[in-house]
């Protein structure tokens, strides 16, 4: 008996794979706990169909994500942070606050999609990773400046 498997089993398949079951197991056990499909021919081609629907969507998916990648480029930012001696900040940079810079340069990331390799607590010169796709990382500059006082 062929079946269309709705999630992951363990030590039978993936989702949407269609595998070889015996009758029983399929008809008791599988097919009733709605974790796969009889692989009939009308269930094969709706499969099918969703299926390159799905991909047809991760690609689009993917080429908005170079796209942005591509705009953003080598993009810079001039972050401000009030300091104290031998230039520490007090706190420390969060990426809720490069999202704030980006939303200003016309790019809405968010925040979770932003990490750094360590904690900014000193200004200088940091390298932040966006996280735009699954495939699709891109690097920009962040230079931490002291906040002038007044």
């Amino acid at each position: 008996m062929e079946v269309i498997l709705k999630d992951d089993i363990q030590g039978l398949g993936y989702k949407n794979d269609i595998v070889t079951v015996k009758a029983g197991y399929g008809r008791n056990f599988l097919i009733p706990k709605g974790l796969a499909l009889l692989a009939n021919d009308g269930n094969k081609k709706v499969h099918e169909e969703n299926l390159r629907q799905k991909a047809k969507k991760l690609e689009q998916e993917k080429n908005d994500a170079v796209k942005l990648a591509e705009k953003i480029g080598d993009l810079g930012l001039e972050l401000k942070a009030k300091v104290g001696e031998k230039g520490k900040i007090f706190g420390a940079i969060t990426t809720l606050q490069v999202s704030d810079a980006l939303k200003e340069k016309g790019f809405n990331i968010d925040r979770k999609k932003i990490s750094f390799d360590g904690d900014i607590k000193v200004i200088g010169e940091y390298f932040a990773e966006l996280d735009l796709h699954k495939e699709v990382k891109q690097k920009i500059k962040i230079l931490v400046i002291p906040e002038e006082e007044k």
